[in-house]
């Protein structure tokens, strides 16, 4: 299921058809606060939200939605300004697309975001990994992330990918292109720094003393951390 979150009529009717056309289920909301309320009901597959609603901010629907839930989420705006892209991202959406934009580019990047949520769909009789480190403990099938106070938070599929594989590979030297895992680069090339950026704030780390996650000049990243796996 895939949320359209458009004040514009013409704009949702097309995002709508699009979707439908490719054998994808949708449903409109015109406002943040609908859209807000049905997610207790029932949180998405993916969600395509524009920033300018009428009833408040998109960047803060990305804040909101990032602090409790995990779904795939595509920026779909008018906002072309680099600072938005930027902000965009680093709040915890997936990709970040401009209008107008082409159908087919849409569908190419909901298809980009919808594999990376299908890829850590776990099957019922599959056993969770847990990874605990440096106090922490972050499930790699929900993106559960609980700080050593206890704290709980749930990354977004692009942060709990990175973290995934920084885990995975704990006390190594990663590239960029590591990082990426073969997954498709997301609206701007700087998009795995942005991602570390968000991931260190999770972290509660100081980006310029980060004790986790340490960049390596001209190399790369690597996670400074011995991993349990449960």
């Amino acid at each position: 299921m895939i949320y359209i979150v458009e004040d514009d009529f013409r704009v949702a009717q097309l995002i709508e058809k699009t979707l439908l056309k490719f054998d994808f289920r949708c449903k409109v909301f015109s406002t943040g606060s609908d859209f807000l309320r049905q997610l207790r009901v029932q949180p998405p597959h993916i969600t395509i939200l524009d920033l300018g609603l009428p009833d408040m901010d998109g960047l803060q629907v990305v804040s909101q939605l990032r602090a409790s839930y995990g779904f795939g989420l595509l920026i779909v705006t008018a906002r072309a300004d680099t600072h938005d892209r930027v902000l965009g991202l680093e709040l915890g959406a997936d990709d970040y697309v401009t209008k107008p934009f082409e159908p087919r580019e849409l569908i190419a990047r909901v298809r980009s975001v919808y594999r990376r949520y299908q890829a850590n769909v776990v099957s019922p009789l599959a056993t969770p990994k847990i990874a605990r480190f440096a106090n922490w403990r972050f499930d790699l099938a929900t993106f559960s992330l609980v700080s050593p106070t206890g704290v709980e938070t749930t990354l977004s599929q692009a942060e709990g990918q990175l973290l995934t594989v920084l885990l995975e590979h704990a006390n190594q030297i990663l590239s960029r292109d590591q990082l990426l895992d073969g997954r498709d680069v997301c609206a701007l090339d700087r998009s795995i720094d942005l991602r570390i950026s968000r991931l260190r704030r999770r972290l509660d780390e100081d980006p310029q003393h980060a004790k986790l996650i340490k960049t390596v000049y001209g190399a790369g990243y690597l996670l400074a951390a011995t991993v349990d796996w449960q």
